[in-house]
């Protein structure tokens, strides 16, 4: 079904090592409205949505995991020179005891992913809002790290994943009028 081209989306550069502001973007990894989470929760929503919209869920989903893709390597390029000490000063020391440098997926908190994150109603419409807000607040979320990110190379990444966010709430937005201008005339659901 995939192919892999080996290269990311977008390019991911950082200015420096900054282990807080990976810990900030832990949250886009294996938080509840993260990459992981919105790849997962629309990829098993195509099961249960109409056929005129399948094919969109599958493109989103495909590319929230290309997303994730990016996270992870920002992630990994802010704290790969990090000192164990840089670490637990940013609040990733229970991380280093755990997983050294490897990714997990958690949330900027430390709670780990969990499969609750994935909201599947089975009802087309009531899916495709959930989705439309997952878009939202993810976009919000990306907005705040940019925020509190003063790393203009990383920022520049940030904003195209923000900008991809918006876009996919406008589709997820015209999926919902097309299954309601079908449920207008054929009384589908």
């Amino acid at each position: 079904m995939w192919y892999y081209e080996k290269k990311l989306q977008y390019p991911v550069k950082v200015s420096e090592c900054n282990p807080m502001l990976a810990k900030f973007l832990v949250e886009q990894y294996g938080g509840a409205d993260g990459e992981l989470a919105a790849a997962l929760r629309y990829m098993n929503q195509r099961y249960t949505i109409p056929d005129k919209v399948v094919g969109l869920l599958t493109d989103i989903a495909t590319e929230e995991l290309s997303h994730l893709e990016m996270i992870a390597t920002m992630i990994y390029k802010l704290t790969k020179d990090a000192k164990p000490e840089e670490l637990k000063k940013a609040g990733l020391g229970d991380h280093y005891v755990a997983h050294d440098s490897a990714l997990f997926y958690n949330n900027a908190a430390g709670v780990p992913f969990t499969a609750a994150y994935i909201q599947a109603k089975g009802d087309p419409i009531a899916d495709l809002y959930e989705d439309i807000a997952a878009e939202e607040k993810a976009r919000a979320t990306y907005q705040w790290i940019i925020d509190m990110s003063d790393d203009t190379d990383l920022n520049d990444s940030l904003k195209f994943l923000r900008e991809r966010e918006i876009v996919h709430s406008l589709r997820f937005r015209e999926a919902v009028e097309i299954l309601k201008d079908d449920q207008d005339t054929k009384k589908v659901f």
